[in-house]
């Protein structure tokens, strides 16, 4: 099972060029057994553009979670700040290894599925 993450194009591209090694949520994903997170980059792009394995996700307080992650979050401190603002903790998902397709993939076409709030469970067929 892979789970699909919304992300805003700037961000995902960023995970392509390795610039940005952790990707960070308010809520994670309650199955642990996911290893994989599909990345559907959204609007205006709207296309699954690749997919990366988890090396292992963090849950910290914001100012711990920010001090650990900070040199390669892709974001700046005030949109880190921003993006946890009223939260205690928050969560970072680490990216072991991203591969970003040849081709972008269409959510309902290749995986019948609609753009993600958060987040979405693929069972691959």
């Amino acid at each position: 099972m892979k789970v699909v993450l919304s992300i805003k194009p700037e961000f995902a591209f960023k995970i392509f060029d390795g610039t940005k090694k952790f990707e960070f949520r308010k809520a994670i994903f309650k199955n642990d057994k996911i290893k994989t997170v599909i990345v559907y980059a959204s609007s205006p792009v709207q296309q699954v553009i690749g997919e990366f394995e988890i090396e292992k996700i963090i849950n910290k307080d914001i100012d711990t979670l920010w001090g650990l992650t900070q040199k390669f979050s892709g974001i700046t401190e005030d949109y880190f700040y921003q993006y946890f603002a009223n939260r205690e903790d928050g969560y970072a998902i680490q990216i072991k290894k991203a591969i970003k397709y040849k081709q972008p993939k269409c959510l309902r076409a290749d995986y019948n599925l609609l753009p993600p709030q958060s987040f979405a469970y693929y069972l691959q067929p």
